[in-house]
């Protein structure tokens, strides 16, 4: 059997944790897999490493919060020398008995494969949909715009590629909510970018993995649900605003040529103004 290993990210995330622990333990073929939960600084350490050592899980406390890049970054930097794959994943998920199984099969078959995505339903038993294209700037702007008023606007259609969950296929990047790595490329890669505190590591992660000439494989014969976004609903103003802030970053640097500073003004200044905008009233 390939060598897998699990890392988890936590802030606050004590009573998501149980369950998703509870289901890895519950994978077939891998009750034994080395667990690490690293914890960002948050206020239940405690908690949290209770609920790991129930598990048989290893915890690392960090002494401030790193983001989830540097999370994972600190987590992996655990595991033996033998670890062939990482799942990576919140701890507000639960994977099916099998998934972990059926991630690690789709990348011994895809020699090709860096990363590779399940399918991810969501609390009320939807298809998430987690394996999208690249955001350009022309589906970027249409997205942003309509996403929210008009789900079904042609833009937001061609980057969630919504309609296309069912088969196993590459995509431009996968969601970061649960993750298969392949620790070799996902080294070779220098791993999530932590200049991204929150949101589009994922996205960039994908752009290298494509830039490299690897693949981005979904996988929707495993299936993990994602319950929400936990940690972050506690303070919304501040996600939106890192959310924001994280977009421009990914865009700034994807159309970085020195004559498209004028696209890159109007990026930051349009984005600034819809994350006011979005979060007028929050707290």
């Amino acid at each position: 059997m390939s060598r897998v290993a699990v890392v988890t990210v936590a802030y606050d995330s004590t009573d998501a944790l149980d369950g998703f622990l509870a289901s890895v333990r519950a994978s077939d073929g891998y009750a034994d897999v080395d667990v690490v939960v690293v914890d960002n600084a948050s206020s239940e350490q405690a908690a949290e490493r209770a609920v790991a050592e129930r598990h048989g899980a290893r915890f690392v406390d960090l002494p401030d919060n790193r983001g989830y890049g540097g999370g994972v970054a600190a987590g992996v930097a655990t595991l033996g020398a033998d670890v062939e794959y990482v799942l990576v994943s919140n701890p507000d998920v639960e994977v099916t008995p099998g998934a972990i199984g059926t991630l690690v099969e789709a990348a011994t078959r895809t020699p090709g494969g860096a990363v590779f995505g399940p399918r991810i339903i969501d609390a009320d038993g939807e298809v998430y949909p987690s394996a999208r294209n690249l955001p350009s700037i022309r589906t970027g702007i249409g997205h942003a715009a309509f996403g929210r008023m008009w789900p079904g606007n042609p833009w937001s259609v061609r980057y969630k590629a919504e309609r296309d969950t069912d088969r196993e296929r590459d995509a431009g990047w996968l969601s970061g909510a649960c993750l298969l790595v392949r620790r070799d490329r996902f080294a070779a890669l220098g791993g999530f970018d932590e200049g991204y505190f929150m949101y589009f590591e994922d996205v960039d992660l994908g752009a290298r993995v494509t830039e490299a000439g690897w693949a981005n494989r979904y996988v929707p014969s495993a299936v993990v649900t994602h319950s929400g976004a936990h940690s972050t609903a506690r303070n919304v103003k501040r996600m939106e605003r890192e959310h924001h802030r994280s977009a421009y970053r990914f865009l700034s640097r994807r159309y970085d040529a020195w004559w498209l500073a004028p696209l890159r003004l109007v990026l930051r200044v349009g984005l600034t103004a819809r994350a006011r905008w979005v979060t007028r009233g929050q707290r």
